[in-house]
């Protein structure tokens, strides 16, 4: 029992700091706060960033129901860890290098507006879902999380995992929207590309802590 305790508060644990630190980097749901924010209140700022959340936590759902139980097998889990040290050193990396916002794709852009949402929730809503990239990311993090034991490949794992993504990103959001609400002036997208500058030091760290494993992973073969 204290055994599944602790392996659940692992999930847990690790779904929050993914959600937050997934939130952080300054893209288009941070920005829309950034820039509606001030002029709707906190109220507005938080339903975008519910409606993000809600979006963010379905894709990483299907990720984990289409796609992590792949990744069993001892050979594609080498693999794996493999990819997803590559993966987070590149995007831990991308994100210290930043010196400016993150682009949404034409195309997801173009699928938004004609969507045009009316409210603050759909417009973070419709953000998300109009990015395939977020799946295709959740995808590999779903599978590198399995690979390596941080979360059980098992529902209830899966879902207090997921609890903690939503958690960990929710609260991202309320910061920021709390923030931007009371302190316009002291806060700016300068101030977004730091804080994802700073998430990129500690993507750089997890990617160090994968690679370290990937290398006691092949000595021992």
């Amino acid at each position: 029992m204290a055994m599944n305790v602790s392996a659940l508060l692992l999930s847990l644990v690790t779904g929050m700091i993914s959600g937050f630190l997934v939130s952080v980097p300054v893209g288009p749901i941070n920005v829309t706060i950034l820039n509606e924010g001030p002029h709707h209140g906190f109220r507005w700022g938080f339903l975008i960033g519910l409606g993000a959340v809600v979006m963010e936590v379905t894709y990483c759902g299907i990720a984990f129901a289409g796609f992590s139980n792949l990744f069993a097998s001892k050979l594609m889990r080498a693999a794996m860890e493999l990819i997803s040290f590559m993966l987070v050193f590149y995007l831990g990396v991308k994100y210290m290098l930043a010196h400016a916002l993150v682009a949404t794709p034409p195309s997801a852009e173009r699928l938004a507006e004609r969507l045009h949402p009316h409210t603050a929730f759909m417009t973070g809503f419709v953000r998300v879902l109009c990015n395939p990239m977020v799946l295709l990311f959740w995808i590999t993090l779903s599978a590198t999380f399995v690979a390596h034991e941080w979360v059980e490949p098992n529902w209830t794992s899966k879902s207090v995992f997921l609890a903690g993504v939503a958690a960990g990103a929710l609260a991202w959001f309320v910061l920021l929207s709390f923030v931007v609400a009371h302190e316009l002036r002291r806060f700016s997208t300068e101030t977004l590309v730091q804080l994802s500058r700073l998430s990129g030091v500690v993507l750089v760290g997890v990617a160090l802590v994968i690679g370290w494993r990937l290398i006691g992973l092949l000595a021992t073969r």
